[in-house]
Order: C-alpha cells, then structure tokens, then sequence
C-alpha cells in the first residue's frame, strides 16, 4: 500500500517535551513531503495554536491542512479556507459561563490569533496561552465578548474539583455537546459528536483519498479514533495504554523520534 496522507498529533507526538519538532523529524517530514505525502496536523489546540508548527514543516508550501478544535475545523493550510467547521451554539454560552463563575474557574475561548477571557494573569489562561503560542484579551464580561459561534470553549481551574463539575455538566449536556477533561486542569468544551476521525472522513473524500491511504500517528485519548480509522493506526510508546491496544503499529516515543522512524519505515522504505 502506498501512503498518501499522514496525520500526526502534536503533543506528545509530533513535539518533544519541550513542545519542540526535533531536527531529524524536521527533515524527515519535509522529504516526505518533497515525495508528495500530504500532513495534516490533527490536535484539539485552536487553529493558530497550530500555525508555529505548520510553519516549520512548510505546510503552506506543501499544500497540507490544519484540524483544529480536536475535529471542529479542517483548514486548507495553503489557501487558509476553513473546508469544515462545527461550532456550539451561543445559547448554551449563559449555562457554561454560570457553570464557571460558581465554581470560581476561569472560562476562556478563541477570536482569530486570541484567547479570550475575563482574567489574562489566572494561571491556567496562562499556560493555555503558552502551549498555543497566542496572545490572550482581557474581556470585562466574557458572554458580551463571544456573542458569536466558536468551535470551543475551555473551562479550568482546580483539578479535583473540576471533576466534579465534568460529571454535572457531562449530565445536563448530554444530548447538546461534549464535555471531557483534555489535562486534569482543562475541561474542554465542544459540540456533540465532534472527533478527528469524523473530521479525517470529510478530508478524505474532499481529497479523493480512502482511508487505506492514511497513516495517523497519536498518545492522547482524543486520538483513538483516528488511530482506530487509518489504514495505518501508530501509537507512540509513550501512549495512552488503551492507544497503543487499538493501534496497529507502536513506534518510539516522542522523545525518540518516532514520527520519523514511522515514516522511514513505511513510506521512504516500503
């Protein structure tokens, strides 16, 4: 089988644990690209939390896409068209700020390259700042500055507590949306349904391609689906166990190189 597509994750898939693309992965994924292999680069981060990284793998140039919101948007990464999107409705925005405020967490979403919320020094605006590599506003009244769809909104704050929370609001919203806990700190939510195989689907038949075609690569529980999906599943070996038990091939950790060795492996030597 010849691979067309290759989907990566980025966290701890694609990024070392300094959130960095290592020079051998670098080169590795720009000769596959030479070689006509498209990159989607899958995460749950908000399309510009992705863009550093597109920028070093040249995806603009190379004509690969961008899956943002964990499956909420597909962006064409050379023409900057949003293919595919999926939002929540503002009517639930009243229920999900009350849901925070009560509970003293912080509720944040996305505008463009910013991070919106009511608090840009709270910790956890902070450190979703620093993985996304965004600039964060600070809004006097969250619900009067996103009055608008968005594909996402986080609620974070205090581990054992938000758990809590994630149970209530996994019960209210059941029928309306998803509610899962991204890090222990980050309660991620998005609309009912939404998951990068879903969106993978759109892709491929936008492309031409079937999903024989498809290499993905993850570690996270939001990769199952993908890595279930592909003609090629790989979990790296620094995955979730319930990854690698679901994957088809398990390759180095992100510390490793294992997104090279996979490419190596199946397409520059297949």
């Amino acid at each position: 089988m010849k691979y067309k597509l290759l989907v990566l994750d980025l966290d701890g898939t694609l990024t070392n644990n300094k959130k960095e693309i290592t020079p051998r992965t670098k080169e590795t994924l720009l000769e596959a690209q030479e070689r006509g292999i498209k990159i989607v680069l899958a995460s749950g981060r908000p399309t510009y939390g992705i863009v550093p990284l597109a920028s070093t793998l040249q995806l603009e140039q190379y004509e690969g896409f961008i899956i943002s919101f964990n499956g909420g948007q597909i962006t064409n990464w050379k023409t900057k068209e949003c293919i595919y999107k999926n939002e929540l409705s503002p009517s639930l925005y009243p229920y999900l700020y009350d849901c925070a405020r009560k509970n003293d967490f912080i509720i944040l979403s996305y505008k463009d390259k910013y991070i919106i919320s009511e608090n840009a020094q709270n910790q956890y605006v902070q450190h979703a700042a620093f993985l996304n590599k965004m600039s964060v506003i600070t809004v006097p009244n969250f619900l009067d500055a996103i009055n608008f769809p968005v594909p996402k909104c986080l609620i974070a704050g205090e581990p054992e507590k938000l758990a809590r929370l994630e149970m209530e609001m996994k019960e209210t919203l059941k029928d309306k949306m998803n509610v899962f806990r991204s890090e222990p700190f980050f309660l991620e939510l998005v609309p009912k349904g939404i998951d990068k195989a879903q969106s993978l689907a759109v892709l491929l038949n936008k492309l031409g391609l079937s999903k024989d075609e498809m290499i993905a690569c993850g570690d996270g529980f939001n990769d199952l689906s993908m890595i279930q999906y592909a003609g090629l599943g790989v979990a790296m070996s620094n995955a979730q166990p319930i990854i690698k038990e679901a994957a088809d091939y398990i390759t180095l950790s992100n510390e490793e190189d294992g997104v090279a060795a996979v490419v190596e492996k199946f397409i520059f030597n297949a």
